[in-house]
């Protein structure tokens, strides 16, 4: 078969080969998947890098997240058990972690419904607790952990602020239902927030960038809100001043959404019913912004990793009808 694979760390672009490797075997408790789309996350760069948290063997393929078929000829959505990984004509994963693909989703979006989707959904409700009718602030709304987060933002009835880097981002942002938008590089995020929410701030706020977001954050963040960290892709890790906080009266709330799979896979589960029935019902649907076929997966890889794609690059195998 045809496999993405990385022999040593560094830039996506420059480590990544497409190779003629043999299918992989299945391990105890695991099935093989005819890959059909595979979603490109920011982990699937830092794992090109070797910044990730978890570091398979060399040479591995990168690829956490695909909508899959099983034997029986199921669609599946799934993450692929490294160094077996998506970006590749067949992928191993776990058979008890298998999650149905919605119908109302084609390949590429049941693709991008699982990790951005899951974590938006614990991220605001399970470790925030939105309610209709707060205001919710999206750190890069136009990506693809953002765009997930204002889909479901806008599904539970907040009013949502995106904040973006460019006018083409910002486009997107209000496409996707953003009720404000606010372009980083030209207005200024902590005074345009203050001025929509007349000096109050936002009560959740979603920052997957960390860095200068995560400052703009803490200056807006409002009495009792929550400041939900879900991830770096500024490269910056802040140090959040705890004084600061207390006299202010927020939370900070931290989500790793990979730990529940181990920790309490049945919320998982139910996550995917929620997100399956609001597929359904039309109310979220992954902002599929580019679809490449497999030879083009360094190029995806990069272009995530420079953040330059809005929504979602999905590297397609097979469509649906």
């Amino acid at each position: 078969m045809q496999a993405w694979q990385v022999h040593e760390n560094g830039e996506p672009s420059e480590v990544m080969r497409l190779a003629e490797v043999p299918t992989p075997t299945p391990g105890d408790g695991q099935v093989l998947l005819k890959v059909r789309a595979a979603n490109i996350n920011f982990p699937d760069a830092l794992l090109c890098r070797g910044q990730y948290q978890v570091r398979p063997p060399l040479p591995f393929t990168p690829g956490v997240e695909i909508c899959g078929e099983t034997e029986d000829g199921s669609r599946v959505i799934a993450n692929p058990a490294l160094p077996y990984g998506g970006l590749a004509e067949y992928a191993v994963a776990d058979a008890a972690a298998l999650l149905p693909a919605p119908g109302s989703l084609d390949d590429a979006e049941a693709a991008a419904l699982h990790i951005g989707y899951q974590t938006g959904w614990f991220g605001l409700h399970r470790r925030a607790g939105l309610q209709a009718g707060e205001t919710l602030l999206v750190h890069a709304a136009a990506g693809g952990v953002g765009s997930a987060a204002v889909q479901l933002g806008k599904a539970a009835g907040a009013r949502v602020i995106g904040v973006v880097g460019g006018a083409g981002k910002a486009a997107v942002a209000r496409e996707l239902g953003c009720d404000l938008v606010v372009d980083r590089r030209a207005e200024d995020v902590v005074a345009a927030v203050k001025e929509a929410t007349g000096g109050r701030g936002a009560d959740v706020i979603y920052d997957p960038v960390g860095g200068a977001a995560y400052a703009q954050s803490a200056k807006v963040v409002a009495f009792e809100g929550r400041i939900v960290v879900v991830g770096f892709a500024s490269g910056t890790i802040p140090s959040p001043a705890l004084n600061h906080a207390l006299v202010k009266n927020y939370s900070i709330l931290g989500l790793h959404w990979g730990l529940y799979n181990t920790k309490n896979p049945e919320l998982v589960r139910h996550c995917h019913e929620q997100l399956t029935e609001l597929a359904a019902r039309g109310a979220i649907r992954p902002l599929v912004s580019e679809r490449v076929p497999l030879g083009g997966a360094a190029g995806a890889v990069q272009k995530v990793a420079d953040g330059l794609a809005t929504g979602r690059v999905v590297v397609t195998l097979e469509e649906t009808a």
